[in-house]
């Protein structure tokens, strides 16, 4: 299976859900800022990076885990890339998250002063502030995914 967390920019609400979906951050407790930002990504993408599925790892049933980017086109994207997996044959196999939804606008003024006008000394902290404060939003979402798959694929494997 594959699922694909997006969000507008691909920098942080969707690589954050990647990191939690991955265990490469705890969720029994808010992260550290230092935890966060040592997610592949965090606050790394910026404009030209719109538009770009990055796979992000396997996790434990061996599903792939990817982010993008996709400014306001959140619907129009989903339906493109299932319009896909239905020409290719698997169209049970692409898992589409919007985690747009769980941007605050703390994220919003801190992801915009370090990703567009790049003053990343500034920004950073703010927008990992942000991501910190609606942390359990986003964790509960990964976590619903995350049981919807495994069921998923125990059903798949049951057959």
């Amino acid at each position: 299976m594959k699922i694909v967390y997006h969000c507008y920019g691909g920098a942080h609400s969707s690589v954050v859900a990647a990191g939690i979906h991955l265990g490469r951050v705890p969720t029994d407790r808010i992260p550290t800022a230092q935890e966060l930002q040592r997610i592949p990504l965090f606050d790394g993408p910026v404009g030209k990076d719109h538009g770009l599925i990055r796979f992000m790892g396997r996790d434990e049933f061996g599903n792939d885990i990817y982010t993008l980017g996709r400014r306001n086109a959140g619907k129009q994207i989903e339906r493109v890339l299932h319009g896909l997996a239905e020409l290719v044959g698997e169209p049970k196999d692409l898992v589409m998250v919007d985690v747009l939804s769980y941007v605050n606008w703390i994220m919003v003024v801190g992801g915009y002063t370090s990703r567009k006008l790049g003053l990343v000394t500034f920004g950073r902290p703010i927008v990992t502030w942000g991501v910190q404060h609606f942390f359990w939003d986003i964790a509960s979402v990964v976590q619903r995914v995350k049981m919807t798959v495994a069921s998923d694929n125990l059903l798949t494997r049951g057959r």
